[in-house]
């Protein structure tokens, strides 16, 4: 993999090394790829050194060609990745001259064991400091500028003073250069190694919120449901019986298709029915199935859920409301494998892994033989214990965008829905609500609230339920302590007194909401106008608002 030029050239070092060697030496710092290619002339990108001669070439098809030859040939010819030069692997050398006749230093980029590139340098002269110096005399180099510059007829009038245009470097002054390059290559080299190591990170992240954070269709990051996930994983591969209890609403039904569709069934039919939907004869014949003519309206015969199956995963819902008679018939086929169908008389064998989901507490009606120990113990052989929504609030922020992304999923393609988002002060309010109905509750009032909030793309206040509005002496949990409210008002003032009293507190805590204005408090609270303005006289309620509003 090649480096990231435009990213490498945004580095502080980067831009300040290139600002030194143009300052002291009158060279341009570039890169090239993994291959030897020229990085910026690859993009189009042509910025000459400060001399003619380079001008002239880097102008003309034919020697742009040969100088992006010369800078592959001269970086081909840097040590192999991983081998040390002059023991720094990152040290610049000079490595002979271009097709022109004029020098080229460059510096390997490598990490993680690997050449990247190179930062180079060309276009320049090292002159001799000695006479005993092996660097070519410059009278040579300028007979090989003018000897090119005639044969690539370049648009140079007087090659003498192109060649005097040309940056010189003294040869006691290339090592600072050439150290200069080498350092900004190891800043570049740590530079990527962390940037490397922080994408991996972030896609170890990536991978974990994906894995760990959403199990199947699960969302969640909170400590409860990482020990959910944990339970998950140890029991995803094994086949045993499992019984998810939770309240409603909690997903119970995902976890059974999470442990089918990541378990060794897979490929095998998930089947679901809910024991509490049918009466005992109905349910029945849905499990087991029927023969022809076993009951009025058996006109046929007809394969049951449990043989449909067959080879895969049964997930029966609310196993808890199943009447005794229909437990002895479902701890057979736990015991023994099989069944018989409706009117049958042969038995049918199945091979079905049980996932059997209740919100009742199972070992309270073991103990009132309101359900059969002996079913309950083949049912509970592992027990996944979804937690409520109320013991997962962290998760609230994840399940509001998910739900939100999903209802705009479901728009019509004809007229795509807008994006949306929960504003910080509606995200908050939700952490002091019990959520009763749990996930589904939540997933309902994200779907009522991106309707109720039009094209808007933040959902804000004006959204929310009427009952936020209630004053705070009001509850507004919907669940006991709002029971007992009301029952309170019912015995003091009677049904009609308890029903006036919870109009009158509604319309006056509405009416302060929207300050006075009763055609909002009337849409708010879903009635007429007229019906509005006739309570507020009836009950004489001091509204407010302006006169357009009275």
């Amino acid at each position: 993999m090649s480096i990231d030029s435009a990213r490498l050239e945004e580095l502080h070092i980067v831009r300040k090394v290139r600002e030194t060697a143009r300052r002291w030496w009158g060279v341009e710092l570039s890169f090239t790829d993994a291959a030897g290619a020229v990085v910026d002339h690859g993009k189009g990108i042509i910025i000459p050194p400060n001399n003619r001669i380079c001008t002239s070439c880097l102008g003309d098809t034919k020697g742009l060609a040969l100088c992006n030859q010369s800078i592959e040939q001269a970086v081909a010819r840097l040590p192999p990745a991983g081998v040390e030069s002059a023991g720094v692997h990152t040290s610049a050398q000079l490595l002979g001259p271009c097709h022109m006749g004029l020098d080229i230093v460059a510096a390997p980029v490598e990490f993680n064991g690997e050449r990247h590139g190179s930062l180079f340098a060309c276009g320049f002269l090292v002159e001799r400091s000695q006479a005993g110096s092996s660097l070519r005399a410059p009278e040579a180099v300028a007979a090989q500028v003018a000897g090119q510059s005639a044969r690539l007829q370049l648009p140079v009038l007087d090659p003498q003073a192109a060649f005097a245009s040309i940056a010189r470097i003294e040869e006691r002054e290339l090592p600072r250069l050439t150290d200069l390059m080498g350092t900004t290559v190891s800043e570049i080299a740590d530079h990527e190694e962390a940037v490397r190591s922080r994408e991996r990170k972030i896609d170890e992240l990536r991978r974990e919120l994906s894995g760990r954070y959403r199990f199947a269709d699960i969302i969640g990051k909170s400590a409860a449901m990482q020990r959910l996930y944990q339970l998950l994983d140890r029991i995803v591969q094994s086949d045993v019986t499992v019984l998810v209890t939770g309240e409603n609403g909690t997903g119970k039904e995902l976890i059974a298709r999470a442990l089918h569709h990541n378990g060794p069934r897979k490929e095998r039919p998930f089947v679901a029915q809910n024991c509490a939907a049918l009466n005992d004869n109905l349910l029945e014949s849905e499990l087991f199935g029927h023969v022809k003519g076993s009951f009025t309206g058996a006109g046929r015969d007809k394969v049951g859920l449990f043989k449909s199956a067959d080879g895969g995963t049964f997930f029966l819902d609310e196993v808890g409301d199943m009447s005794p008679a229909m437990q002895v018939k479902l701890l057979r086929v736990l015991q023994e494998s099989t069944f018989v169908p409706v009117g049958g008389t042969k038995p049918e064998k199945i091979d079905v892994r049980i996932v059997a989901a209740t919100n009742k507490d199972l070992r309270t009606m073991v103990a009132r033989r309101e359900f059969r120990e002996d079913l309950f113990y083949r049912l509970c052989v592992l027990n996944v214990e979804v937690p409520p929504l109320r013991d997962r609030l962290e998760d609230l922020p994840l399940l509001c965008d998910h739900f939100l992304a999903a209802w705009r999923e479901r728009g019509p393609a004809s007229v795509p829905r807008p994006a949306k988002r929960l504003a910080p002060d509606v995200l908050a309010s939700f952490y002091e609500r019990r959520w009763p109905g749990n996930i589904r509750e939540l997933e309902n009032e994200i779907e009522r609230l991106a309707v109720l909030s039009g094209d808007a793309e933040v959902i804000g206040q004006d959204a929310l339920p009427m009952m936020r509005g209630l004053p705070s002496g009001l509850p507004t949990d919907g669940g006991e302590a709002r029971a007992a409210a009301l029952l309170e008002q019912g015995l003091v003032h009677g049904l009609g007194g308890a029903v006036e009293k919870l109009e009158r507190e509604l319309i006056r805590a509405v009416l302060e909401k929207t300050q006075g204005n009763r055609s909002r408090t009337a849409q708010i609270l879903q009635v007429s106008r007229t019906t509005l303005l006739k309570k507020i006289r009836d009950y004489q309620i001091d509204a407010g608002g302006s006169a357009e509003e009275a």
